[in-house]
Parts: structure tokens; C-alpha cells; sequence
């Protein structure tokens, strides 16, 4: 396991909130359902969340919850009550939240949407519309009026990016606090049938007592979820769905940019830009929808994290585009969606960024212009149109297809001579993912997912730099037994590229593989790519994971396994980073659920993973522990140890033979303080030495509530990591013969880190707030005792100036001769060290100016600078920052909804 794993195994043992609690699919219900009705709308209701009119009085109610939260199976202390109504039009819901207190007892914030749910009130409705007891809805509010929505289809996780048109009004009032909603059917999908029945589950937490109570109960150690929700029953709905909804944009942005090199006849240090766009969904049948955009909006209202990435591996970050994001989880695929899994390279096989990115020739480009040019180059790919058509096709059946297709994009270089020319940078290109899911009895699910990348590679250095095209293809299963106690999931998938052998020789070279590693043990090349060849023009591959776990009940256990074939490739439209492993694991953990003399909630797991590549070599064995504990006074405390012994390393050498590495020990500890109070701390301190690296961190979060609708956090952070060999370069030698010919020098790396993210949000409606992010990063490196190893599989190695070879500094950097008064060629090296400072951070203003409508003002100001110095001193580096002129980027966004 590594840290993010035993972190979310915490929080999914632990801490069953609203969502966690119903990531579950399956079909057919456990126990007996709740039933709940829901009655016509006789008179006029005035949406104000007093529940005044008398057609309220005539519904009956949904009552008598259960607590989950502290007190697992007993009766929730505070009453609640939800009643329905509907019309041709909408679904309205009645909740009267009593508590002991009154007024009172009501805790609740002012936050913006979709962010209420943290340390306040709440009460949330699920309705599982087509009761396939798989998909779900969600709509949630605060007694401050802060809505929360979310779409799970198909048993997928909640996705808060759907921001459905609803509306909702609420009181504070002597008896607790009421909420009114009315949720349009337009904004949901349902059968055609003129009489609904839809599962329905209701959550209320009551934050003064942190007592978290459901309608519809199952236990903290059950899977739970859809197919242990009531029913809502009664529905007559007159006709269906609305039809089409459209969302045109407006972006204005104004660049000013001191860095814009004088002489550049492409660029100004101040400009100004405007884009225009929309979305837009239809609705093919009831419950079959088609979602396009043209030219979506690639302003960013929030930044991305500035990172220093030392690796071979390319940085993940996050999708931020709506029509992206939406609906995501419909075409999620072979994800770990589990209770508790171990940590392995999981495969996926669609990552959105991929569409629209920067392009990627924009290399070549710079190379046309030449050290004294200039070039041209956009800042991102032009998406010409993206549509995707999402839904139920059959009783049972799911369907998930998006096209996309971006431009061919050109950069106008200028060479120092004053030439003007035209380089492509990217060429035509059609992406397309499909999925199709099949719910299957006992409460699983079995998936088919193809995705297709075409190019129209028309220019002949793009041709040698990527693939024709690629195609991936897989099919999961997911299977409950035993009242949804044990589980298998699994799943297989096949993966090909075509193209010039050059682009495919590429590939073969990158770091998820290193097909070229001199001491690798081929195989053939027949249906699967395993050996090394320049000469290919295609490379196929495939990826294999099985797990076998028992998910309910205190006592948990899992086995599983996941092969990945060193041809396996998927990064055209997908993002993996690793290939050639086959990885095992087994974990066994004991949860307690109920309150003991020691704590509110404890879970253990213990547990071991190992991993070999195709060649047999064991590059990676763990055992593992690790403990989590709530206590009386709703402090978290997790920790865990992480036990390694020696093994080989095939990637060290980027492409070099296998190398020794030692063992190590990781341990991680973190303390959470009660998150309803007005202030709290969590601290991570984290120390361990592993593959030739040892590391200290200290993290610390602090968040404070001066007020209910001010919210202020900082996060300073500092890593001190020192790694004893760190790949620095390779040089050719023909005397190096045991490391076939080449020299591969490392050096003893120290870095270090500074970082603190910093927010302030100021809400002032439900509908209008100020977020204010700030984030200065500092990092140094230094490298020293440079060295090579000796021979593969080994940890020995020869100190250049201390037991072997000699090295001088020279301008720049270092002469070394790597034998001394031996035959081997001496060879000069660049200084490594570097010193890199960057503050970035942003204002955002959001206005909701009606349901669906928004208005952003944003403000982004960025500061980076580079210095070829080793040391770090956070004083001397801020007022470096400080001094550094800034790129400030102010951009108005208007979205603007309209229903058809």
C-alpha cells in the first residue's frame, strides 16, 4: 500500500459519509424495502421553506430514521420528517428537520455550492430513478439554502460536477429548520411509464451531535446502497423529460506578461482575447441523452498546483473542463471502486486531457526558430465540436459514447535571420470512447469499453513522433454474493498502436517500459509485443486484474492480482505510466464499529504486496500495518508502517541494466482534530528510508471559521528528502562492458521543499462568493558524490574522486574521468543544482445570477523564477519571489442557461 491507498482505506472504514457510504451497485434488494408515497399537488405552493399550505398536511410522512453516526442502529434522537408531491412539471419535497433545541441547536455555514456538507446540517435525498438499483441523484441543502447535487449512474460514485437547475428554499425557525424543494423532472431521466416507482434513500446529520441518520438503515460493516434503499411510490408523471437544454459562454481575457521577450513579433506583453462558446443536451428518448459543445472554454477558474517533477514519469492533474467532467463516471473503467484495495498501477482507458491538449509538436517548432528565433505556437489544441450521447438503451443496459475532434494546428516561426514559416504542431485528429454496461442478477455489473485515437499525420516529422492511431479494448465484471458480503471484480483489456516505425520505436523507449534495457530478458513478438525492434510498426498489449474480497462484516479480507504486458499502451487517449509488472497482494483487517471505552470507531489492516516484472525480476515487496482510530472527542488518528527488502530496480537506470536497491522501512502518522469546530488542525509528519531514499516531512492543515460564512485555511508543508543514488546522465563508453557499454552516473541528491497552499472563501449568498487561493513553492537541489554502479543487479558502485576515477569542477558543471589512468574517455557533465522559486494563486468571484446561469470574474497572477544555486533559504527565496515581476491574467466568464 502506498499513501494515498491507506488514507482513503481511513476514511471508507471509518467515516461512512453520505457518499462513501452508497458507492455500491447491484440489483435486487436485500431486505424488505421502506416504502414512501407520494401524492399529487392540489394547490399552489409558494417555494419559501415555511410548508405553510395545507396540501403538505395531507402527505404522509417519511419518518422514524436510524442512526449510523454515533450510535449505529438506534434511533435517531432528532425527528425527522419528508413528504412528496408532484406535478406535470416538478417533484417537490417537504422536510421538517425538528430538533431539541430549536434554533438554537441549528449549526449550519454559508458556503458555495456543492461544498455545504463539511461541519454543518443537512438533509439529502437519493432517488434511484429507473430503480435499477444501480444509478443515483442526489440533492442535498443546508439550513443555510446551500445546495449540494450529485450523479452517480450505472454504480458509479457520486460526481458533484453535475450542477442540475433546481431550486430550494429554507427556515430557521423555534421547532429546528424546514426545507422546500422542487427538483424539475427535466432535470432527471426516468422510464417512460406513466406510474413511477423509484428507490429513495434520506440522510440527515445533525452537526451539534455529529449524528448522521438514514430513512432507509443498513450497517457501517454492509456494501449497502441502492439496493438497500426504500421506495417512493405513486408517481404519475403526465409526460416525459424536458427536451433540450443550451448553455452559450462569453470568455474575455486581458495577458500581461513581463517575461514576452523583446523583439517578438508574435506576442505583446499586454493582450487581450475573447472566445465564445456553448453546451448544449438533448434529449433523444426519455432516457437517452445527447450532450455536445462546441469550442468549450479552456480558461481555467482554477489554477493548477505548481509541481518540480524530477522523475521520467509524466505529472497527472486534474479535468476542469464541465463538458469533461460531467457525467465522468459514465465512462470510468476498471477503477478500484472498492470498500478498502491495495495500491497497484491500475489501468484506465480514457483520460480527458488528452483531447485538446497543448501540441505536441510545439518542440519542433522551437527547433525551426533557433536560439535566436521566435515561435508562434498555440496554447492549446482547438476542439472543433465533442459530442456524447449517454443513457439507458434497455431494461438493464447502459450505453457511454463521445466523439471528439480537434484541429490541425500550425505554429508561425520567425528565425534569427527574419524568415517567416509554417510548422504543424498537431496533426487532424478524431478521438472516440464507447461504453456499454449489463446490470447482471446478485447485485453486478459487466462493461465493455472500446476507445479509437485517428490522426492525419500529413507532416513528416509528426509522423516520426506519433502514432497513426490506436485502439484499446476491455471488459469488466463486478459480482456480489453472500447479502452482498463477498466480491469479485475483475477485468481484461487489449491495447494497440500503429504507426511509423520511428514513433513506434518511441514508445518502446519510454519509461512505463524501456524495451532498449540491454540486460532484458525478451520475449517474442508475435500476437503481444515483448522484444525489443526497431523496425516495428505496431505494438500490442494487454492488462489483467482479478480481486476476491469479503466486504462485509467486521473481519475483511482481500486477494488480488493485476498483470500489465510490457506492450500494453493506452496514453493516446488514456494516462498510464507503468507497463510490464505483475503485481500480488492479500490484506486482512478487523473493523469496530461501536463505541468502546478506548474509542468511538478502530480498523487494522495488515497486509503484503510484491511485484515482478516479465523478466522475473522482484522489483517491489511490502508488508505492511496499519491502524485508524476515532475517538470520544472526534480526533482522527491513522497511521501505518511499511516494511521492504532488498530488490532490483528496472527503471533507475532510465533505459540502463537492473540495479540493486536496498531495502526500508515508510512510516506515516496523522492527527485530525474535530472538523465542526471553529478551529481545526490536521498534521502529517511522515519518516522513512526505501530504495536508496530516505525522507522526513511535517505537514500541517489549520483551518479557521471567524465567521459563519468565512472560511480560512493554510497548509504549510516542508520535505527534506535525501537520496543516496539519483540518476543524473548516461555517457557511451566502449570500456564500460559490464554496463554494456555505457556509464550511467548518478549523484547523492538532497531536496528540499517548502509549500503552502493558503485559501480564503468569503460566501455572501448561497449564490455569490469569493475564493482567494495563494501558493508559494520553493524547492531546492543539490547533488554531490557522483557515481556510477559497478555491474547490474548490484548495489555497489564507484565514487568518482573517493574510490575510483576523479572529478574536477569545471565551468558549468564537472570533468570526470571515470578510471583515472585508465583507458576510459573522460566526459563532462552540466551542474544539476537548481533553485526554483514560484507563487501562484488566484481570486475568483462567482455569481449564480439564476439557476444554471453563472458569472466569474477571475484574477490570476503567477511568479517563477530559476537559480542555479543548492541551497534553500525560505527568507532570501520569498524576497526573490517578491521581486519577480508577475503575469496577471484577468478574465470574465458568462454562462448563460436556457431550457427548450
Amino acid at each position: 500500500m502506498h499513501l494515498p491507498t491507506i488514507a482513503l482505506a481511513a476514511a471508507a472504514l471509518l467515516l461512512p459519509q453520505t457518499v462513501s457510504a452508497q458507492t455500491s451497485s447491484g440489483s435486487g434488494h436485500i431486505t424488505p424495502p421502506r416504502v414512501a408515497s407520494a401524492m399529487p399537488r392540489t394547490g399552489a405552493i409558494v417555494l419559501d421553506g415555511r410548508l405553510e399550505e395545507l396540501v403538505w398536511q395531507t402527505v404522509p410522512a417519511v419518518a422514524d430514521f436510524t442512526q449510523t453516526q454515533p450510535r449505529e442502529g438506534e434511533p435517531a434522537t432528532q425527528r425527522t420528517e419528508i413528504r412528496f408531491l408532484f406535478d406535470d412539471d416538478a417533484l417537490y419535497v417537504g422536510a421538517r428537520m425538528y430538533d431539541t433545541l430549536g434554533a438554537a441547536g441549528v449549526r449550519t455555514r454559508l458556503v458555495r455550492r456543492d461544498h455545504g456538507q463539511n461541519d454543518a446540517d443537512y438533509v439529502q435525498v437519493i432517488f434511484d430513478t429507473f430503480h435499477d438499483h444501480l444509478g443515483r441523484v442526489s440533492f442535498s441543502v443546508t439550513p443555510s439554502g446551500v445546495k449540494g447535487d450529485a450523479y452517480g449512474p450505472n454504480g458509479a460514485n457520486l460526481d458533484p460536477s453535475w450542477d442540475a437547475v433546481w431550486n430550494v428554499a429554507t427556515r430557521v425557525d423555534s421547532l429546528g429548520w424546514t426545507a422546500e424543494f422542487r427538483i424539475p423532472f427535466a432535470q432527471l431521466r426516468y422510464p417512460r411509464d406513466a406510474v413511477q416507482t423509484w428507490g429513495l434513500q434520506v440522510w440527515r446529520m445533525e452537526s451539534r451531535l455529529n449524528e448522521l441518520s438514514s430513512w432507509s438503515f443498513w450497517r457501517i460493516n454492509e456494501v449497502g446502497g441502492p439496493p438497500s434503499f426504500g421506495h417512493l411510490e405513486g408517481l404519475h408523471i403526465a409526460r416525459g423529460p424536458g427536451k433540450a437544454e443550451i448553455m452559450p459562454y462569453v470568455v474575455g481575457r486581458s495577458t500581461n506578461d513581463p517575461s514576452v521577450a523583446a523583439g517578438n513579433p508574435f506576442r505583446r506583453s499586454r493582450e487581450y482575447d475573447a472566445r465564445i462558446g456553448a453546451d448544449f443536451k438533448y434529449l433523444v428518448a426519455s432516457n437517452l441523452t445527447l450532450t455536445g459543445t462546441v469550442n468549450p472554454d479552456f480558461g481555467q477558474v482554477e489554477v493548477d498546483p505548481a509541481v518540480v517533477n524530477l522523475t521520467a514519469f509524466e505529472t497527472y492533474f486534474p479535468e476542469r473542463r464541465p463538458f469533461f467532467i460531467e457525467g465522468g463516471g459514465l465512462f470510468s473503467f476498471g477503477g478500484l471502486n472498492c470498500f478498502f484495495c491495495s495500491n497497484v498501477s491500475n489501468p484506465n482507458l480514457f483520460y480527458p486531457r488528452r483531447i485538446g491538449r497543448r501540441p505536441q509538436g510545439a518542440g519542433n517548432a522551437y527547433g525551426a526558430a533557433g536560439q535566436d528565433g521566435f515561435a508562434d505556437i498555440p496554447d492549446n489544441t482547438r476542439i472543433l465540436g465533442a459530442a456524447k450521447v449517454t443513457g439507458s438503451v434497455a431494461p438493464g443496459w447502459t450505453m457511454a459514447t463521445l466523439d471528439a475532434v480537434t484541429a490541425r494546428e500550425h505554429a508561425t516561426v520567425q528565425t534569427g535571420t527574419g524568415q517567416r514559416l509554417g510548422v504543424e504542431v498537431e496533426p487532424f485528429t478524431n478521438y472516440f470512447v464507447g461504453r456499454l454496461s449489463r446490470d447482471i442478477g446478485g447485485g453486478g455489473f459487466v462493461r465493455g469499453m472500446v476507445t479509437s485515437v485517428v490522426r492525419d499525420l500529413r507532416d513528416s516529422t509528426l509522423r516520426t513522433q506519433m502514432n497513426g492511431h490506436s485502439e484499446a479494448a476491455g471488459v469488466e465484471t463486478n459480482l456480489w454474493w453472500g447479502r452482498r458480503t463477498y466480491r469479485f471484480m475483475g477485468y481484461l483489456d487489449y491495447t494497440q498502436i500503429a504507426g511509423d516505425s520511428q514513433a513506434i520505436l518511441r514508445v518502446q523507449r519510454s519509461s512505463a517500459r524501456y524495451f532498449q534495457r540491454p540486460d532484458r530478458r525478451n520475449g517474442s513478438n508475435s500476437l503481444f509485443t515483448h522484444a525489443y525492434d526497431p523496425s516495428l510498426t505496431a505494438m500490442r498489449g494487454y492488462a489483467a486484474y482479478g480481486r476476491m474480497s469479503k466486504e462485509g462484516g467486521n473481519w475483511l479480507w482481500e486477494l488480488s492480482s493485476m498483470v500489465k504486458s510490457p506492450g500494453f499502451e493506452a496514453n493516446d487517449v488514456a494516462f498510464n505510466s507503468q507497463a510490464d509488472r505483475i503485481w500480488m497482494n492479500g490484506t486482512v483487517g478487523r473493523m469496530f464499529t461501536r463505541p468502546n471505552r478506548f474509542a468511538r470507531q478502530m480498523a487494522f489492516l495488515v497486509g503484503g504486496q510484491q511485484a515482478y516484472n516479465f523478466g522475473g525480476d522482484l522489483v517491489d515487496r511490502q508488508l505492511e500495518a496499519y491502524a485508524s482510530f476515532t475517538f470520544h472527542n472526534y480526533w482522527d488518528v491513522t497511521g501505518f508502517v511499511i516494511v521492504s527488502p532488498p530488490r532490483v530496480d528496472d527503471q533507475a537506470n532510465r533505459g540502463g541494466p537492473v540495479i540493486g536497491r536496498a531495502g526500508g522501512f515508510n512510516t506515516f502518522l496523522q492527527v485530525s482534530t474535530d472538523s465542526r469546530k471553529a478551529i481545526s488542525f490536521s498534521s502529517q509528519p511522515v519518516l522513512g528510508c526505501r530504495d536508496n531514499v530516505c525522507w522526513a516531512s511535517a505537514n500541517l492543515s489549520a483551518t479557521l471559521r471567524p465567521a459563519s460564512n468565512i472560511s480560512f485555511s493554510f497548509g504549510p508543508a516542508f520535505n527534506d528528502d535525501r537520496t543516496r543514488s539519483w540518476w543524473v546522465t548516461s555517457v557511451a563508453d566502449p570500456t564500460a562492458t559490464t554496463m554494456f557499454g555505457r556509464r550511467y552516473v548518478f549523484g547523492q541528491l538532497r531536496q528540499r521543499m517548502f509549500s503552502m497552499e493558503t485559501r480564503l472563501n468569503v460566501t455572501f449568498t448561497p449564490t455569490l462568493s469569493l475564493e482567494l487561493f495563494l501558493q508559494p513553492l520553493i524547492v531546492s537541489a543539490s547533488y554531490s558524490r557522483f557515481h556510477e554502479y559497478d555491474r547490474p543487479r548490484s548495489m555497489e558502485r564507484t565514487n568518482y574522486g573517493a574510490n575510483g576515477g576523479t572529478i574536477a569542477a569545471v565551468d558549468g558543471g564537472y570533468r570526470i574521468d571515470p578510471d583515472g589512468t585508465g583507458p576510459a574517455a573522460p566526459f563532462t557533465i552540466g551542474d544539476p543544482d537548481f533553485n526554483y522559486r514560484s507563487l501562484r494563486g488566484n481570486a475568483v468571484v462567482r455569481w449564480e445570477f439564476q439557476p444554471g446561469s453563472t458569472l466569474f470574474l477571475v484574477w490570476t497572477q503567477s511568479r517563477e523564477d530559476m537559480a542555479s544555486v543548492d541551497d534553500f533559504e525560505i527568507r532570501r527565496d520569498l524576497r526573490g519571489l517578491v521581486g519577480t515581476r508577475p503575469t496577471n491574467i484577468f478574465l470574465v466568464k458568462m454562462s448563460y442557461w436556457l431550457g427548450l
